[in-house]
């Protein structure tokens, strides 16, 4: 939780309540379903938590702004993104129905109200959203393609909508072909712990149709 407040030293006591009960609450779900690596669960905060809020390091997101979570898993980023931007409406969806279970079930607990769940494929949803977020396993290539049906035409924010994911390692020939709507920050540029090295914000404009 220390780690939370290094970077967001600005919380209010609701957002430190939420962020402090993740742990107890995720370390229970572990036990019953298995949504993080049982030898990770002691870096919560560092490497899901933190890790997620990565992206408000490069946009802070206006009121009112809509935001699907794609391939959510235990609820990141959508769960600690949703804690601190109270006023943004978050998605989270996952195809893998115990996964949505423990994400919801966690989001319960801690009284999270701008959060909505779905069970699902991505190809299945036809809802628009100003961006989509994802801690992205799958090609940029791939991502785009599915996600393109789902971003809005009306942008409200500093960045344009579209797509913005968490990825590690060698990003430079998986973007190459997107290289005018494509933007990466690293986040050793705002986090000082060695799990982020590597680690990457990468924000993709999408022209919603």
């Amino acid at each position: 939780m220390e780690l939370i407040l290094k970077y967001f030293p600005d919380l209010t006591e609701e957002q430190k309540r939420q962020f402090a009960a993740l742990y107890a609450l995720y370390l229970d779900w572990n036990s019953k379903i298995n949504v993080i690596s049982r030898k990770d669960i002691e870096n919560l905060y560092e490497h899901h938590v933190l890790h997620s809020l990565g992206i408000a390091k490069v946009i802070h997101f206006r009121r009112g702004t809509q935001i699907m979570d794609l391939g959510t898993g235990g609820g990141f980023p959508g769960i600690p993104l949703a804690i601190l931007f109270p006023e943004v409406q978050f998605h989270l969806m996952d195809s893998i129905g115990k996964k949505i279970k423990v994400a919801s079930e966690v989001a319960n607990s801690i009284g999270l109200k701008n959060v909505t769940f779905r069970h699902a494929r991505a190809e299945e949803e036809k809802q628009k959203f100003d961006f989509v977020v994802s801690r992205a396993v799958m090609p940029l290539a791939d991502l785009l393609k599915i996600i393109r049906k789902n971003i809005s035409s009306h942008p409200q924010n500093a960045l344009p909508n579209g797509l913005i994911c968490l990825k590690g390692g060698e990003l430079e020939n998986e973007a190459l072909p997107f290289k005018n709507q494509v933007s990466m920050w690293n986040l050793k540029e705002f986090f000082e712990e060695e799990f982020f090295e590597t680690k990457k914000v990468v924000f993709a404009a999408v022209n919603g149709k």
